[in-house]
């Protein structure tokens, strides 16, 4: 008998905010492995800001979600048959077939993961791409040292989150912001971030005049807009910028900094930079995050919504200022 597997694909293209409409469901019938593949049910899906450029017709860093097809996304799930012997039953492997609840695919596409050192979701967050972002952007492009202040915003998401806590790691001083008061609270309490702001509560540059009258050495951008325009006015001379999401934007456009001239005489350096193009720097992450994470010296926060039909509105609800998640957004299925 077939195995039927519960798919999401994107409907149409959104014009400025993306709705439920875009999305349907659709039930597939999958076939049996063949030499060579395996079919896997996923546990856990990623959800993520980059999917909404993702949305969108025309050529990115990532191709655009094709309409009437199953979504992409990064997942974990349980080998269920197996026709490689490499791949048992019961292997847990991480893959970027999400938003679906099984598929079928080769077994030399896919990488095991071992759940007894961390949750499924970890391999997610703050154990894969999630994780490595942040520490690329501070370790590779802003090559954060200790005694620097850094300024973090979106600072309760996924990314921001894991780069607060490798900014203490690395002995600095942490600006960060938040959109709600809830999140501020988590940075403040729990990731002991040195100050945490709302950033829809006065101006973004009063706050950094308040949390670092000297100016800030490093700015980790997932946000652009208005804190990026305040951090720029903020930076010392040589001040580093890792500019690696820009959500205030991703719905409807926002206009650039309007100080940009400050890089000139302040001689800043602003670097974009994309996790794929740092693949191969996974292990020395893990090298660091792994123990990390099991002495507790890094902990990781994750938001759970539960079934595949929840993930369309968590997508459209972490692309909200101030949305609900804390830290990694991740839809849980019931495998």
């Amino acid at each position: 008998m077939p195995t039927k597997s519960l798919e999401v694909r994107l409907v149409s293209r959104p014009h400025g905010e993306p709705t439920l409409d875009n999305f349907s469901f659709a039930t597939v019938d999958l076939p049996d492995p063949a030499p060579g593949e395996v079919l896997v049910r996923n546990v856990c899906l990623s959800v993520d800001p980059y999917m909404r450029g993702r949305m969108n017709e025309g050529k990115s860093y990532v191709p655009p979600f094709q309409l009437g097809t199953a979504m992409e996304g990064a997942a974990v799930g349980r080998v269920v048959a197996s026709q490689d012997e490499k791949l048992p039953v019961g292997t847990y492997v991480q893959s970027f077939f999400g938003w679906r609840e099984a598929y079928v695919a080769p077994a030399s596409s896919l990488k095991t993961v071992d759940t007894r050192l961390a949750p499924a979701s970890a391999y997610l967050g703050i154990l894969g791409m999630t994780g490595l972002t942040a520490w690329v952007g501070l370790t590779r492009i802003a090559n954060v040292k200790q005694g620097e202040t850094v300024f973090i915003s979106g600072g309760a998401g996924a990314v921001g989150s894991t780069a607060c806590q490798l900014a203490k790691m690395r002995g600095c001083k942490v600006i960060a912001s938040a959109g709600s008061e809830e999140k501020v609270a988590l940075l403040r309490d729990e990731l002991k971030v040195d100050y945490a702001f709302n950033y829809r509560n006065g101006e973004p540059l009063e706050h950094l005049e308040k949390g670092a009258p000297e100016g800030i050495d490093a700015y980790f951008d997932n946000t652009g807009g208005p804190q990026l325009e305040a951090a720029l006015s903020s930076l010392r001379n040589f001040g580093r910028v890792a500019l690696c999401g820009g959500v205030a934007g991703y719905n409807t456009p926002v206009t650039g900094p309007r100080n940009i001239i400050l890089a000139i005489g302040k001689r800043l350096r602003l670097e974009g930079f994309i996790v794929s193009d740092h693949v191969k720097e996974m292990p020395l992450f893990l090298a660091e995050a792994l123990p990390a994470l099991q002495s507790g010296a890094l902990t990781s926060h994750e938001t759970f919504v539960h079934g595949l039909e929840a993930a369309p509105a968590a997508l459209l609800d972490i692309l909200h200022p101030g949305a609900a998640n804390m830290g990694k957004m991740i839809v849980k299925l019931s495998n």
